[in-house]
């Protein structure tokens, strides 16, 4: 698959996210779709984390991403931004990794914003 269709698979995920889209979201995972946190702690499958968006949207309504720069390797996208989660906290540097297997997001992952990490993935 070409990089930018890679890329725009995760924009589109990315879209739902920030409209808190939940049936997008469910549309654009796999079914053993697995989202990996900051303390490399995994959580899924698909249904397990649509439920799991839910809630976040919940907590977080003001929730966006905003993303500044791609590099792609292979089927995966590694991406450079930022999250809002609200007025108090506006800016949270940020690292995601989207693996894409057949269309799908498979796994998003979400690293802390590093020089070693943004060395690491050519960001």
């Amino acid at each position: 698959m070409a990089s930018t269709d890679l890329k725009t698979i995760v924009e589109r995920f990315n879209d739902c996210i920030n409209n808190q889209d939940l049936e997008g979201l469910s549309d654009l995972m796999s079914e053993d779709h697995v989202f990996i946190d900051r303390d490399g702690k995994s959580h899924g499958p698909k249904s397990f984390m649509v439920d799991g968006w839910k809630g976040f949207f919940d907590m977080f309504p003001d929730y966006k991403n905003t993303f500044e720069k791609f590099q792609t390797i292979e089927n995966e996208v590694y991406i450079l931004g930022f999250a809002y989660w609200s007025k108090d906290e506006p800016y949270d540097p940020v690292i995601w990794r989207a693996k894409i297997e057949d269309n799908l997001i498979q796994e998003w992952q979400i690293f802390v914003d590093t020089p070693e990490n943004k060395e690491k993935y050519n960001l």
